[in-house]
């Protein structure tokens, strides 16, 4: 890894800022009560609200991928930064899984369905990204990282017409899971789940 990738890695573990856990679709609301207010959320906080929204997808995907239609092709979309990772509380490389996110995903990847990452993150770190990412434990079907012109793109216009990409390559996306209004915007996958991010506190 070289030392411009490490840096870039180490500053986006500093903790930024983060409201409370929902999970929403085009016909359908669900909310994860959080236990503790914005100024006040420490790592266990995170972690009880992060599980409690994944026990409401859990169930969704378990129904949804039984329903799979002859020649579906499935997919989930995952933000990365205090989605898939512990960005924000994991101080060290590789960061560790979020693993209400991680068990999850791995439900989804062992029943066929393929995982697809979309991010933020420079394409100078998309090596380090894609080995954590399968060192933690998922199974990466494709990551998508912001390329020199994205930088200049509006973060949710990026992160759709990522999702536009991989539904053209015959995917159903049937959720969507970040912790960022921004990861789920704009449509282009059946359901969505948002995580905690308690007011921006979370990056």
């Amino acid at each position: 890894m070289t030392a411009v990738a490490t840096a870039a890695v180490t500053a986006m573990a500093v903790p930024a800022g983060a409201q409370a856990a929902t999970a929403t679709s085009t016909s359908t609301v669900a909310t994860a009560t959080t236990t503790a207010a914005a100024e006040d959320v420490d790592y266990d906080t995170w972690q009880a609200d992060c599980q409690a929204l994944m026990n409401q997808a859990l169930p969704y995907l378990k129904q949804r991928i039984a329903a799979t239609k002859p020649g579906e092709k499935q997919a989930i979309v995952l933000d990365i930064d205090n989605t898939t990772l512990e960005t924000d509380f994991g101080f060290s490389y590789p960061q560790p899984a979020n693993k209400p996110v991680l068990d999850v995903a791995k439900y989804a990847q062992d029943h066929g369905v393929s995982l697809f990452f979309v991010t933020a993150r420079p394409g100078i770190i998309a090596g380090v990204t894609d080995y954590n990412l399968k060192y933690v434990g998922y199974k990466v079907s494709g990551l998508y990282v912001r390329g020199l012109f994205d930088l200049f793109k509006d973060v949710a216009a990026y992160k759709t017409a990522q999702r536009v990409d991989i539904e053209s390559k015959g995917y159903t996306i049937i959720a969507n899971i970040g912790n960022s209004a921004t990861d789920l915007s704009g449509g282009h996958a059946e359901k969505t789940f948002k995580l905690p991010d308690y007011d921006g506190q979370l990056s």
